[in-house]
């Protein structure tokens, strides 16, 4: 496995790739000596600082989806998440085939080990709240902020 930090508007993001394919992306408090700069690690970086700065949209990175088949499928309905657009987590649910299983999605969303690739912050409480986050919802508004989701920050501000 490679391991490589990048440093981002959100704080310090751990990479950790095997055979070509991202394992995992998360928030850390601190980069360890043990950095890695493969070609696909720069790639990733690079997509990260065009998504920072608001030139990316989508992600074109190979990922590993280690998880249960039931968190993959709710990964893969947060991935449909448009950019600059949020779900509620009713929505993703339903989604997922099972509308009553919000618990079980936010389960889901809370064992995301790729933050941002797989736009978890873009999920939302139906009545507008931000709900939860597992890197807080200081980190969640920021990454909406960063897709311009102005009305959705408008609309959490005012309830």
């Amino acid at each position: 496995m490679e391991k490589s930090y990048y440093k981002s508007a959100i704080g310090i993001l751990k990479i950790i790739c095997e055979n070509n394919k991202l394992v995992s992306l998360n928030l850390v408090s601190y980069c360890e000596k043990s950095n890695v700069e493969t070609g696909f690690i720069k790639d990733i970086k690079s997509q990260l600082d065009e998504y920072f700065s608001r030139k990316r949209k989508i992600f074109d990175i190979k990922i590993n989806p280690a998880g249960t088949d039931f968190q993959k499928l709710v990964w893969s309905k947060l991935q449909k998440i448009p950019y600059g657009e949020t779900k509620s987590y009713s929505e993703i649910a339903a989604a997922a085939g099972n509308k009553n299983a919000q618990r079980a999605a936010g389960n889901a969303y809370n064992k995301n080990p790729k933050m941002i690739i797989i736009p978890c912050h873009r999920v939302i409480s139906k009545n507008n709240n931000l709900g939860g986050y597992a890197y807080g919802n200081k980190i969640k508004q920021k990454l909406l902020n960063i897709e311009k989701c102005v009305e959705i920050l408008q609309k959490v501000k005012n309830t």
